[in-house]
């Protein structure tokens, strides 16, 4: 009776335990005036354990009771459920308590709500296709590989048939090292058993440079699913491949202008290049800097940490076959380039002291008065500079001393924790060029460019040279990744769409601020200008991005996850010079400062056009500028960094609408143009060199 009486207390326990409700108590702990270091934990009592934990924040897996690296002053949310169904959901908020706290958690909803308009899908929003990522195979690798290893792995024995079904952690093959240590493979998912290397067979051997080279050659086996499953973030969301609204924007722009203007980007190549050497420069032209001057000077804003972090983030994401996508991205941008500028120049005023005022909010705001679409004007042309002012101060000024400084900071231990000093330092050295105006910088600029520019490549050109013998498997690793990648890239659209996006990123073509640099140039013709802006989306996008892809490539850090963008690049060059990435982070220093300081010139431009055009209008804004350049480098701003960087890609938006309505007059006068050089009407340069020294 005793047994029978404890046995009936037991499951009247039991099911006391079971109908006890769900509740959570939370620790919210803010461990330092750093923002997004926040912390939430949560003990869970009542209901039948073991807990399911669903927060809102993607990185905190579903088995964690606790979420790390959160966002002062955001809202996060955490669903809990228990083994038999039963949920509670609670709403948690970190105090943000520091001023760049706040700052950050008022920016991070702003940088949501521009987000969700930049990167919207358009074709997943309307049922088009279906955004998730889904995985066919699970792909079984050498256990503990990782990229630059120095070892040879031969395949010993499979210990299940090809063909077989095998369930996850079951014992497939052995697997020996050139140390004589052998490894028991297991199964890291059900389904179907094929083999990618026969019994005997060298999976991956480190002298071998195919395998080096080649995505997924430490892959021994792959598992094919009963049927396809969707890839998850760590909370349980699902991975998706989206389509960004702003890429199809930029892209589907720069394809309309090649078209019209008849394949521009490839049939004034050459004229471009004799209009950059200063063949065509007249002395005696309106304007303020040569074609070479103006060129220096875009670059300049466009060459900077994208081409070094962001391309290495394109190529670790999409795999290499996202660089093909950059080079056809770049080379379609070339065309928008010449469009957006030849308008620059057009529109441009000239003030009786010399100075000039050009680009987008010009050719916006007088070119479509023009064309009887005034009000429409007016709109896009200030809608225009206010992003860029914007943009100016963000992602052309604090964002490039907030990288430089945490760069140099890595690789020179004497500087850490003095950003606010560096930030002086480099305020003096940007206000000392931009006092000057446009002359003082593109002096500056056509000397850092030619500089940094060939600092970089020479170093790429290096590492590629020492690894020559990756050259067959590097192009085609490239192919075979642009046209045939593996769902856990995306599929052709995943890369396709990483490559686009990192292009379109990086050289900013139809983002419309070259236009502003090029309309100084010194030119009686608008559209000798647009040829002279060819080069630039050729320079940033086709040969730099291009070369730093090719780096991570030739070396296999590629295949490395889970390292910065600029630390991955810095890597890969000291895998081959081993003091290379001190060199680097002083040319990451030189894009940064040639960024701001041709940055400093598009936004003041901008302002002028908002706030008059007065010489004190423009010193006003300078000082301005100088103090952003000390905020960037010594406060972590975070968001309020991502939103005024997504401010740059913003600015497409009114600059494109304009371009695409001028479109035809801009083919009118590359018609006229074409018909003068072919003629000989143009003023030709006897002694080019001696008119670009003065």
């Amino acid at each position: 009776m005793r047994k029978e009486f404890l046995s009936v207390l037991c499951v009247l326990g039991s099911l006391f335990l079971t109908a006890q409700e769900l509740s959570i108590k939370e620790t919210l702990i803010n461990p330092s005036s750093q923002i997004n270091d926040g912390q939430i934990e949560v003990e869970v009592s009542g209901g039948n354990p073991p807990y399911i934990y669903k927060w809102s924040n993607q990185s905190t897996p579903l088995k964690s009771a606790k979420s790390t690296g959160l966002t002062e002053g955001v809202e996060y949310t955490l669903s809990v459920t228990d083994s038999h169904g039963k949920s509670v959901t609670e709403t948690y908020e970190i105090k943000a308590e520091s001023i760049t706290e706040i700052f950050n958690g008022f920016m991070t909803p702003a940088v949501s709500a521009l987000g969700s308009v930049l990167f919207w899908d358009p074709f997943a929003a309307t049922g088009i296709y279906n955004p998730i990522t889904y995985a066919d195979v699970k792909l079984i690798p050498i256990p503990g590989w990782s990229a630059g290893i120095d070892e040879k792995f031969i395949l010993d024995q499979w210990l299940v048939a090809e063909g077989d079904h095998v369930d996850k952690g079951q014992d497939i093959a052995i697997v020996s090292k050139s140390t004589g240590e052998t490894i028991t493979v297991t199964a890291l998912a059900a389904g179907t058993l094929k083999y990618r290397v026969e019994e005997g067979g060298v999976i991956y051997n480190s002298e071998n440079t195919q395998h080096v080279v080649e995505e997924g050659a430490h892959n021994l086996a792959e598992i094919k699913y009963d049927e396809p499953i969707p890839l998850l973030h760590p909370n349980g969301d699902f991975q998706t491949t989206s389509i960004p609204f702003i890429v199809i924007w930029l892209i589907c722009g720069a394809l309309f202008f090649t078209l019209r203007m008849g394949f521009i980007n490839f049939r004034g190549f050459k004229h471009a290049l004799d209009l950059a050497k200063g063949k065509y420069d007249d002395p005696s032209a309106p304007g303020q800097v040569t074609h070479f001057q103006a060129l220096a000077t875009a670059v300049s804003g466009t060459v900077g940490l994208g081409n070094i972090a962001g391309v290495a983030v394109a190529v670790s994401i999409g795999g290499s076959g996202s660089t093909l996508w950059i080079i056809v991205a770049g080379l379609l941008g070339m065309s928008s380039k010449f469009v957006e500028c030849t308008l620059g120049v057009k529109y441009r005023n000239i003030l009786p002291d010399g100075r000039v005022f050009g680009g987008p909010m010009n050719y916006l705001r007088y070119g479509l008065e023009k064309k009887n679409l005034k009000g429409l004007g007016k709109v896009l042309a200030v809608l225009f500079a206010i992003l860029t002012v914007g943009a100016s101060f963000g992602g052309g000024n604090m964002f490039q001393a907030n990288q430089a400084f945490e760069t140099l900071e890595g690789q020179m231990a004497f500087m850490e924790g003095h950003g606010f000093w560096f930030g002086i330092v480099t305020a003096i050295l940007v206000g000392a060029v931009i006092i000057g105006g446009i002359s003082s910088i593109a002096k500056v600029t056509e000397k850092i460019v030619p500089i940094m520019a060939g600092l970089y490549v020479l170093g790429a050109l290096v590492v590629i040279g020492v690894n020559i013998e990756n050259l067959g498997a590097a192009f085609s690793a490239i192919i075979d990744g642009a046209f045939n990648p593996t769902a856990l890239k995306g599929g052709v659209i995943g890369v396709l769409i990483v490559g686009f996006q990192r292009a379109a990123f990086s050289n900013e073509a139809g983002v419309g601020s070259a236009a502003i640099a090029h309309s100084a140039a010194k030119t009686n013709h608008p559209p000798s200008e647009g040829f002279v802006s060819l080069l630039e989306p050729f320079i940033d996008t086709v040969v730099v991005c291009t070369l730093t892809a090719l780096v991570l490539i030739f070396t296999g850090m590629h295949e490395v996850e889970g390292i910065g963008g600029a630390q991955l690049t810095s890597d890969a060059f000291g895998t081959v010079i081993s003091w290379f990435p001190y060199v680097l982070a002083m040319a990451v220093f030189l894009f940064a400062f040639s960024t701001m300081i041709s940055w400093s010139y598009y936004g003041m431009r901008a302002w002028t056009f908002l706030f008059g055009k007065s010489k004190k209008t423009e010193i006003v804004y300078k000082l301005l500028f100088m103090f952003m350049v000390v905020v960037g480098a010594s406060v972590s701003l975070g968001a309020v960094l991502t939103f005024s960087d997504m401010m740059i890609l913003s600015m497409s938006f009114p600059n494109i609408i304009g371009l695409y309505i001028m479109s035809k007059e801009v083919k009118i006068d590359l018609k006229e143009y074409t018909r003068k050089l072919k003629a000989g009407e143009l003023f030709k340069n006897p002694d080019p060199v001696k008119v670009k020294a003065k």
